[in-house]
């Protein structure tokens, strides 16, 4: 089942990434390329504001990177067509928090998943684990660490 990607949408829910950072897409790609290769799945990020637009070079055979050029389109626009002309959308599933865009994936039967949930397939915990006061960094107390060094015949430093 292949992916449709809101890049920036989904750099939102990652702890690991800044949407104001220069670099957010290209590090948002290599994270993707990662999963696809694991996964073995095909992946197509959508970015707004792309220079001069289209397909990136940052594209490989299994992550499809594409920008929206900033006076034409927006990522929403570009997912929206992409949607109207995949012939097994079915098979497909959208990445996005995007209620306009989700709305239409659905009425074109295309599967839905929010950035949040696949933030957590990347590997990463999601913004909203971490607004709901999740702990996203668990401690191990020193009793924990003793029965550990017990378990494994070792002793500690």
């Amino acid at each position: 089942m292949p992916y449709l990607i809101d890049g920036h949408n989904l750099i939102e829910c990652l702890p690991d990434i800044e949407l104001d950072d220069p670099n957010d897409e290209a590090q948002l790609v290599n994270k993707l390329k990662g999963f696809a290769a694991m996964a073995r799945k095909k992946c197509i990020v959508v970015f707004d504001h792309g220079l001069p637009g289209g397909h990136s070079s940052m594209s490989t055979r299994s992550v499809q990177v594409i920008f929206a050029a900033a006076r034409h389109k927006t990522a929403d626009d570009l997912i929206k067509s992409r949607i109207s002309r995949t012939e097994d959308a079915p098979n497909w599933t959208l990445v996005s928090a995007d209620r306009d865009v989700v709305k239409y994936a659905h009425r074109h039967r295309m599967r839905h998943m929010s950035s949040a949930q696949f933030a957590q397939l990347l590997g990463g915990t999601s913004m909203a684990e971490e607004a709901r006061g999740e702990e996203i960094h668990p401690t191990v107390s020193a009793d924990e660490i003793d029965e550990l060094y017990q378990a494994f015949g070792g002793e500690p430093d």
